[in-house]
């Protein structure tokens, strides 16, 4: 059987099992091996799960294979007493040649000074020491010249794409499910490992991490926290790209906003960035599975309030900074792309954005033809002399070269001299005149243009920022009744388009090539209510084309399908009157025709459609259920379960019941003629 021990054999498997770190096994080899210009202390340090306490494993295994004393002391059992530390460690100041390993170090982070100036200096002739903790070191460290020769600090990152393989496969991961593991784990190998454990999925059956997985790994890599606001805090920096205060405070809404952000700033897994805080990829993915499998309804309310908290964010900012704010709104549908990632959040440096120059109409209208062909170069010229500020052109930085361009167009009523010129302006103004007629004040937008020679149309950084653009601009324009989008690329884009509320309405033949209109009444469903309903991912979207002045009874489909989601949207934000007065519901028959308050009509009709689903015991049931979400104000719907004393899936079902049955009763409801006073209030949900 041989003469090696459990230990002997465990230490042995442990370093079979570590991948990567090559760079900081290279720095612990050398200061074992003694040599003049290596460091005496070495700092590891990072957010938990990422991989410390192995590298302090293979230190004491090098430095018992170099035959030298392993002092190996553990913080989470010192309360941060120095005596107990000075105990435990004693011996590396007996001893020449000791290895003082202290793992876990942020349990007694407090006595970093007192180790540096006092403690260390006692060690015995030769020894070396190494710090592990998830807090990064002091900057004293650095700044004390005699220890800055004799320090060096050791930040772990995530492992890179090939390394989480390799971790992977050394724990027997099949070759075609890795990809689901890495994507989910984020370098992170307490991630990778646990993934690993969990019980392969059926062949071709996607893989998600199971909720034992998905708490193991809150509370290894997040640990207690001090309140619900603050889980709250990291509910939102998980879901947003990057968090700032402002974001923080209009999601969360709490007092005490700016005591949480610092807190946040301090954790080992925030990385502190110009452009705010980034949660470490692994910490990032772990905290959304989590929400989504542990409160799906709570997940889509945080979505919706970041989507709107970038919404206000783009419509602030300076026009320079519009298209970032947008990136970053874009990142909340950065799973949603499908396998052709049609949209990507990243920022682009090296492309410019910028007005038409003069001198860049020839290569407009040269890039024109050669994409699209005489017809539409033909039409860009029209628009070149008829709204040459509807033109942005994209260069790559440095060169003054045009590389791509594109045009919004703003058009308040139908010219012949438009329609004679562009017959895809013509199309438009037909589907307007016959389905959706402007208002006095109103126009209608059509990103009419988006030009890219060589990959016409693909998904490309340069598509991205034309991308970036049109939403800006439907963000930050005023009075927009309509927008219109023109892809001659239907199969790749009209899914996208379709999936975010924009339906294909017209194909239209330019020299011979399609040109295909997708439109969207904002009248239907503002840009504040698209926003929220975009984010939620348990809704399917809301059909905004074709509009009517009004909206339809239940027979007519698309209809009902955004009266429904309007009913939603009234309980969501009944506390909200900003956002309740832009209901889609103001325009339908719950509302009396000029009536002097529009939103206490409608308030008025909820509230008696609310009453009335009491008309049978499962109704009774069904309210109650409604009432403890919306109306008395609880936190989350499980804490609206608690409240009726039942199991979160029956209240689940109740709940379901009671939107069905307000929904009916809402569109069996005759129009208000007068404006009953509520007798309720409901809060946000």
């Amino acid at each position: 059987m041989g003469g090696r021990g459990l230990a002997d054999r465990l230490a042995e498997a442990r370093a079979g099992a570590l991948v990567g770190r090559e760079q900081e096994r290279a720095v612990l080899d050398l200061m074992l091996s003694g040599a003049a210009h290596a460091p005496l202390v070495a700092y590891l340090h990072g957010p938990g799960g990422i991989g410390k306490s192995s590298l302090v494993r293979y230190a004491a295994r090098q430095a018992e294979l170099a035959g030298r004393r392993v002092v190996h002391v553990d913080a989470r059992f010192l309360d941060a007493d120095p005596r107990r530390l000075e105990e435990a460690a004693a011996p590396a100041c007996a001893e020449p040649g000791a290895v003082l390993l202290i793992d876990t170090f942020e349990q007694c982070q407090p006595l970093e000074t007192w180790l540096r100036d006092t403690f260390l200096l006692r060690l015995a002739d030769q020894a070396i020491v190494v710090v592990a903790g998830r807090t990064a070191p002091d900057a004293e460290w650095s700044l004390d010249p005699g220890w800055a020769q004799l320090f060096t600090a050791l930040p772990l990152r995530p492992l890179d794409p090939a390394e989480s393989d390799a971790l992977l496969a050394a724990r027997g991961v099949p070759a075609e499910q890795r990809g689901a593991f890495v994507a989910f784990a984020g370098g992170s190998p307490l991630a990778l490992s646990l993934a690993a454990s969990v019980p392969p999925a059926a062949p071709g059956a996607p893989w998600y991490p199971t909720g034992d997985t998905l708490t193991t790994l809150v509370e290894r890599l997040v640990g207690d926290l001090p309140s619900a606001v603050h889980r709250r805090a990291l509910e939102v920096v998980a879901q947003a790209y990057v968090t700032r205060e402002p974001l923080l405070r209009k999601v969360l809404g709490d007092e005490d906003t700016n005591t949480v952000f610092s807190w946040l700033r301090q954790l080992p897994y925030i990385e502190v960035t110009p452009e705010g805080l980034h949660p470490h990829d692994a910490v990032r993915a772990t905290l959304e599975a989590d929400l989504r499998w542990r409160d799906p309804e709570r997940y889509d309310d945080v979505r919706a309030r970041i989507s709107l908290a970038g919404l206000h964010a783009v419509r602030s900012a300076t026009a320079d900074d519009a298209l970032l704010r947008v990136a970053e709104w874009m990142s909340l549908f950065r799973d949603q792309g499908g396998p052709d990632h049609l949209y990507n959040y990243r920022t682009h440096p090296h492309i410019e954005d910028t007005p038409l120059r003069s001198e860049d109409v020839p290569a407009v209208l040269r890039m024109a033809e050669e994409a699209e062909g005489p017809a539409s170069a033909a039409a860009v010229a029209y628009w070149l002399r008829r709204q040459p500020e509807a033109f942005r052109v994209h260069r790559y930085a440095g060169s003054t070269t045009p590389v791509a361009f594109m045009a919004i167009l703003r058009l308040d009523a139908p010219l012949p001299e438009d329609r004679a010129a562009d017959p895809v302006i013509a199309a438009v103004w037909d589907l307007v005149e016959a389905a959706a007629p402007l208002g006095p004040g109103e126009h209608l937008g059509i990103r009419r243009f988006a030009v890219q020679p060589g990959g016409h149309q693909r998904p490309s950084p340069l598509m991205e920022l034309i991308s970036r653009r049109t939403i800006a601009e439907e963000m930050r324009t005023q009075q927009r009744a309509v927008t219109f989008t023109v892809f001659e690329d239907a199969d790749r884009w009209g899914r996208y388009l379709a999936a975010a509320g924009m339906p294909e309405v017209a194909a239209v033949d330019v020299g011979g090539l399609p040109q295909h209109v997708y439109g969207r009444d904002w009248r239907r469903q503002t840009v504040e209510q698209w926003v929220r309903h975009r984010a939620r991912t348990a809704v399917t979207p809301t059909a905004t084309w074709p509009a009517t002045g009004s909206m339809s009874g239940p027979g007519d489909q698309p209809a009902r399908a955004a009266f429904e989601e309007g009913v939603l949207e009234a309980l969501r934000t009944w506390h909200t009157p900003r956002e309740f007065a832009t209901s889609v519901l103001l325009r339908s028959h719950l509302v009396a025709p000029g009536s002097p308050d529009p939103a206490a009509d409608l308030r008025g009709a909820i509230t008696t459609a609310l009453d009335a689903i009491q008309s049978d015991p499962a109704g009774v049931k069904a309210h109650e259920a409604l009432t403890a979400a919306y109306i008395s104000a609880s936190r989350t719907h499980k804490a609206a379960a608690r409240r009726l004393g039942v199991p979160y899936g029956t209240y689940r079902r109740h709940l379901a019941l009671a939107k069905e049955r307000l929904i009916e009763q809402l569109l069996r409801q005759p129009a208000t003629r007068s404006t009953p006073t509520a007798p309720h209030s409901i809060p946000e949900e």
